[in-house]
């Protein structure tokens, strides 16, 4: 099926973006209402990710953008990023997740606190898609608390004995590495780039579900894996490594869900048009105009909020509780616009015809991970009173 979105920019946000900008981002949607949106339905329902993509996204700057020229990447700014992944999560949620995923959770921590080696090792191929990554942090047990994590390195000579497991990883069962983080003797932590055929290392894919199905989710399991101490990330250690790369990540996500939410409204409002009841387009009753209206104005919203924050990125002063404030309320309004679009099409939008159930069910996931909804809300909270409520 034709991808006949159109773009809606109500307060004229474009006038803002150089012409650069806008013209990344313009290509990437010509791109992607091409090679990807005729694709992703079947691909969603064969719970599969279309692979044939990655140079495309590579070629697009989806990987890395902001990633210094030397090393492999475009080195845009974070505004721009930030629209490349409002495009990806515009066709589907589990594409942006890869290039999120590759981007913020892979390249950014080598790029951070890895070694000259590892960067020119690892970051260009990373850059064009010739290799892929994936982010090993959350555990079986430990989610929200990923401190408590359990996996773990022992020293041995010129390498160290990783042991342990990591759950929801995207791009796991195809990534040529894992930036692994585990506990050192010491109970400090350490980021470790795992490379795919190091013996005992394995990637079973996690199946059954309901959300994502487009994307690539598995497990990372390490029995005795023996890695370089060369693959160690000498840069950084603590718990604040891995969280820093979770604030780039859930950035991208702020900018992601408005995508999402911008095809949601897009799809509403050209069959609100489109769908005659009672001799008129359902479009000029009034609880459709209702729906339509308050859909656009959470979007807008949105999209001036982020817009803000991408300058705050651009100059260093983005804060953790700034960039958690936007991910929650971004992904919470796309989840709500997306049920408002379903009602809209009546029964036509529980089908994969139109996109707002695909939409809905991924962001069932968007809302939990990098951070569950209810913990972006207590760092919000914590930031404004000084008092932490996890405990």
């Amino acid at each position: 099926m034709a991808d006949q979105y159109k773009a809606h920019d109500y307060y004229l946000m474009d006038e803002f973006l150089s012409d650069e900008q806008k013209l990344i981002r313009d290509s990437l949607r010509a791109y992607l209402k091409k090679e990807v949106s005729p694709i992703i339905e079947d691909y969603y329902e064969r719970a599969d990710f279309p692979n044939q993509i990655l140079s495309g996204l590579g070629e697009h700057g989806c990987f890395g953008p902001y990633i210094p020229e030397e090393y492999g990447g475009a080195g845009l700014d974070q505004i721009t990023y930030g629209l490349l992944m409002q495009e990806l999560e515009r066709v589907d949620s589990g594409v942006r997740s890869t290039a999120s995923v590759q981007s913020s959770l892979v390249m950014y921590p080598i790029f951070k606190y890895g070694s000259e080696e590892q960067k020119k090792k690892y970051l260009p191929k990373l850059a064009t898609g010739e290799m892929m990554g994936c982010f090993g942090l959350t555990e079986p047990d430990y989610g929200s608390n990923p401190g408590g994590m359990l996996s773990n390195f022992k020293e041995d000579g010129d390498h160290v004995i990783l042991n342990g497991s990591k759950m929801w990883i995207s791009n796991a069962t195809f990534a040529d590495i894992a930036v692994v983080w585990a506990k050192n003797e010491e109970g400090r932590i350490y980021g470790l780039v795992v490379e795919r055929g190091m013996e005992g290392f394995e990637t079973p894919e996690m199946k059954g579900k309901h959300s994502l199905r487009a994307s690539a989710t598995g497990e990372l399991l390490f029995t005795d894996v023996k890695v370089p101490k060369t693959n160690i990330l000498p840069g950084k250690s603590g718990l604040g490594a891995p969280l820093s790369c979770l604030d780039s990540a859930r950035y991208g996500i702020a900018w992601g869900a408005i995508g999402a939410a911008l095809d949601c409204y897009d799809s509403a409002l050209r069959y609100s048009l489109e769908r005659t009841q009672f001799d008129q387009p359902i479009g000029g009753f009034q609880l459709q105009q209702k729906k339509l209206a308050e859909m656009i104005t959470e979007i807008t919203k949105a999209q001036l909020f982020t817009y803000r924050l991408g300058q705050l990125r651009n100059e260093g002063r983005a804060t953790t509780a700034q960039i958690s404030m936007a991910k929650r309320n971004n992904v919470k309004m796309a989840i709500d616009i997306a049920r408002e679009s379903r009602q809209i099409h009546g029964a036509m939008g529980i089908t994969n015809e139109y996109p707002c159930m695909r939409h809905m069910a991924n962001l069932e996931s968007v809302i939990t991970y990098e951070g569950t909804h209810d913990i972006h809300l207590l760092i919000t909270g914590m930031d404004i009173t000084g008092i932490p409520a996890f405990k």
